[in-house]
């Protein structure tokens, strides 16, 4: 595979777009909710997080539009930058869901969930540094450690969707609960299917 000189251009773009990401889901993870009152802040700022990543959005897709030849396949820039947005809207509905329901019972299931997806943005920015970089085969590790978070959350689903049934007698936290965990198991599927992009990449042009 022969890379353009315009390679710099969308791989930068795509690495900014991973950044944002990985910010997101580090203020997602450290911000404390003490009370009701932290939950307004901590909606608006991960809105913030996504408007900033829709914006990164329209600059790629204009940019694209503007250029005949691309380091990699055009779908697969877009497709790549599309599902990176997507794990950045999990975290802005998950934080508005928060907000919505005065939700501060943070238990440890959600703990876990919020660090295997912490490492898994991690390991997207590690993966589209390799991208930029044109080592491509490298960033195979990184989408299978992906994969093997999003296993995990599975894990933590099923889990802590039995502990509830088991622990919970107030009807409406056990919908509270529930819906919150299936949002962040959601947030991991998506870093998975960032994960099959890049893997859709390393077939095409390694």
């Amino acid at each position: 595979m022969i890379f353009s000189p315009k390679k710099d251009v969308f791989f930068d773009m795509l690495f900014t777009i991973s950044e944002n990401v990985k910010e997101a889901a580090q203020y997602f993870v450290e911000y404390k909710i003490r009370g009701v009152s932290d939950l307004k802040e901590f909606a608006r700022v991960m809105k913030e997080y996504e408007r900033k990543g829709d914006s990164f959005i329209h600059e790629l897709v204009v940019q694209l539009n503007k250029t005949f030849i691309t380091p990699i396949e055009r779908e697969d820039i877009h497709q790549l930058a599309m599902k990176m947005d997507d794990v950045l809207d999990g975290f802005e509905q998950c934080s508005a869901r928060f907000e919505m329901f005065s939700f501060t019972d943070i238990d440890e299931h959600m703990v876990k969930f919020f660090d295997y997806i912490y490492q898994s943005t991690i390991e997207i920015v590690h993966a589209l540094e390799l991208l930029a970089n044109k080592k491509l085969l490298d960033m195979r590790q990184h989408a299978i450690k992906i994969k093997d978070y999003e296993t995990k959350c599975d894990e933590i689903l099923r889990a802590s969707i039995k502990n509830l049934f088991v622990t919970q007698k107030d009807p409406i936290k056990i919908i509270q609960y529930k819906e919150l965990y299936e949002m962040l198991e959601e947030i991991a599927d998506s870093c998975e299917d960032v994960a099959n992009t890049l893997e859709t990449i390393i077939m095409r042009n390694a």
